[in-house]
């Protein structure tokens, strides 16, 4: 009997000591809770998160996520999908709360402008003066080729208090939400990509950029919308490559 108890001892540490597909921790969000206002976001946002992933029908335990922001509407869309799946389904709009700079592309340090084009998260910082920020990777390959100063800038964030010179601020709220997901994610080892948008590509809009911006902008931005229309009618994220003068090459 007492070997059969040992026996049975050892097989349940052995099933444990193996890692059952999304449940497995790569230790990135461990690290993560180690820090007090990642943990304090946790107790505040988790539960109620899991129970609006549940009622999308997206798996809490392994799922994708996509941001979309627009600068003119200054709205922050967040995007889930099962990573079985292949459509992303809105989960919810933040208010994007400040904005520095003009509709138009970064291209060089210090100009203020926010980023356009397509980028992922790139490094997470719980201890921002900001509260919580993430990194997004600009400049892209398009940005370094398109910049128009030896510098083209960097350390581009979306974080909290509401203030910025360039960044995508939200308020402390809805950015440790923001922040929960996408240490989710990225425990997961899932990357979190980013479109940003001058605004939605609607036919008033589209008449008011032809009209008040010039030539070169409205070029950029045309290398912007059949991504945008391709995600608008599919809800799924466009594949888009950089040609050799930067500009963005959407494919199906």
């Amino acid at each position: 009997m007492k070997k059969k108890i040992i026996n049975i001892c050892l097989l349940v540490i052995l099933v444990s000591s193996f890692s059952f597909g999304p449940h497995f921790d790569d230790g990135f969000k461990t690290s993560q809770l180690s820090n007090k206002r990642v943990r304090t976001a946790y107790d505040k946002k988790w539960v109620n998160l899991q129970a609006q992933l549940e009622e999308k029908k997206i798996n809490k335990d392994n799922f994708d996520l996509y941001f979309r922001i627009f600068k003119l509407e200054k709205q922050f869309e967040v995007w889930v999908k099962n990573k079985s799946d292949k459509k992303y389904t809105l989960l919810k709009t933040i208010s994007v709360c400040a904005s520095s700079g003009d509709l138009g592309p970064k291209r060089k340090q210090g100009d203020y402008q926010v980023p356009e084009g397509f980028y992922e998260i790139s490094a997470f910082n719980p201890n921002s003066s900001y509260h919580l920020a993430m990194k997004i990777n600009y400049p892209n390959a398009s940005d370094r080729i398109k910049k128009s100063a030896t510098d083209p800038g960097g350390d581009i964030m979306i974080h909290g208090y509401c203030v910025t010179i360039g960044c995508i601020p939200l308020e402390n709220d809805p950015v440790e939400e923001v922040y929960v997901l996408a240490t989710e994610a990225k425990n997961k080892k899932n990357t979190t990509q980013i479109a940003i948008y001058p605004c939605r590509f609607s036919e008033k809009n589209n008449l008011m950029l032809s009209k008040n911006y010039d030539a070169e902008k409205n070029k950029f931005w045309a290398s912007l919308k059949k991504p945008y229309t391709y995600f608008e009618n599919n809800n799924i994220i466009p594949k888009v490559s950089v040609s050799v003068t930067g500009d963005y090459i959407f494919t199906e």
